[in-house]
């Protein structure tokens, strides 16, 4: 099941993930958006640091994981690890809309 967010920093940046969830646990997890890391391998970092974490991660949960595994040279431009955290809880607590859509459909049809 893939699922999408998004999270406005307040004044900051946009951040948006894209994930899939398999057997209750995050997988392909590709955070985006309009802010700035240094070095730009931060990026594999942190959506790797997501990838497996499970659907019972609370926020603050996601935020230690993604500070734990950025070394410390990282700089985060416009955003931090709780606003990651966010979005992907966003994410994860999204009811599924392609199959609640797909009924509908079928219901009009």
């Amino acid at each position: 099941m893939r699922k999408h967010a998004e999270y406005k920093v307040p004044g900051g940046k946009l951040v948006v993930v894209d994930l899939a969830i398999d057997q209750g646990q995050l997988r392909d997890v590709a955070i985006s958006g309009d802010f700035f890391l240094e070095p730009d391998t931060a990026l594999t970092a942190i959506n790797m640091a997501l990838n497996g974490q499970s659907l019972t991660a609370s926020m603050a949960e996601l935020a230690a994981v993604v500070a734990r595994r950025l070394p410390d040279d990282v700089r985060m431009y416009g955003i931090n690890a709780d606003a990651i955290a966010v979005v992907v809880r966003r994410a994860m607590d999204q009811e599924d809309q392609a199959g609640r859509a797909g009924s509908g459909m079928a219901m009009e049809g």
